[in-house]
């Protein structure tokens, strides 16, 4: 219930007076039965925005963090996911990654629509990158088309670490839903999980004209964050130098 005042009443109506989406190929997305939504993720506005312009309800799989956050922000966040029908995603490991096929399936074999952001995390510097496998372990065991969407603007509006967005023109885009009918069966092959991931990809970088980076999103995070802890640490002991010892 929550879900329709949100959509309806509350965020859904502000959301277009602000950003004034323009959507593009929404005939795209079946009216009845399950299907993947599968986007790129540049900003937190992204889970309202996707939501707001759909006429069927889309469940996504969302970070565990943004159930688990502390205080009184973190409870209000956990608090509004929860209610809006969101489904948490650990994802510090295989099993956790297990558990979220899981979920997933389960969304789709109710005929819903699930929407999941292959990178697995936000850009944080607006390209795309390499898409994880989950999405085509779901579209394969359950038999279900992908639709492709891009989130155009989305990181303007809103980059990371901004709370209140930007004023800035923003463009959803649908694709053509993607069949992988070819591959049933075949959901435990790696190199087919592969190709149906890196298929999904391109559509979505058709779609946003974005610049594709072929590695991880979290592993470049984290080599960015190591390299900037090396600078500062570099930067500090030049500022600070140790005194010999005598």
């Amino acid at each position: 219930m929550f879900y329709y005042v949100l959509k309806y009443v509350l965020l859904g109506p502000l959301l277009r007076l602000v950003f004034r989406p323009r959507i593009e190929g929404l005939e795209h997305v079946p009216s009845s039965g399950a299907a993947i939504i599968a986007g790129n993720h540049l900003s937190f506005s992204d889970h309202f925005l996707m939501p707001a312009v759909l006429k069927r309800r889309i469940t996504f799989l969302a970070k565990a963090e943004y159930f688990t956050g502390p205080g009184i922000k973190g409870r209000l966040t956990a608090h509004f996911f929860r209610s809006a029908g969101q489904i948490p995603v650990d994802r510090s490991g295989k099993d956790a990654g297990r558990a979220a096929i899981r979920e997933g399936l389960g969304v789709l074999s109710k005929n819903e629509l699930l929407g999941i952001y292959p990178e697995g995390t936000r850009s944080h510097d607006g390209r795309l990158y390499k898409g994880k496998v989950g999405v085509a372990v779901m579209a394969l065991k359950a038999g279900v088309p992908v639709v492709p969407c891009a989130m155009i603007g989305t990181f303007e509006a809103q980059p990371p670490g901004k709370v209140i967005p930007n004023i800035h023109p923003v463009v959803i885009r649908f694709g053509k839903p993607l069949d992988f009918s070819r591959y049933a069966g075949m959901e435990n092959e790696k190199a087919i999980l592969r190709a149906a991931t890196d298929e999904i990809m391109y559509a979505i970088l058709s779609l946003s004209e974005q610049e594709y980076v072929d590695q991880y999103a979290a592993v470049v995070k984290a080599q960015q964050s190591e390299e900037h802890g090396a600078k500062a640490a570099q930067a500090k002991e030049r500022r600070f130098p140790r005194m010999p010892l005598s």
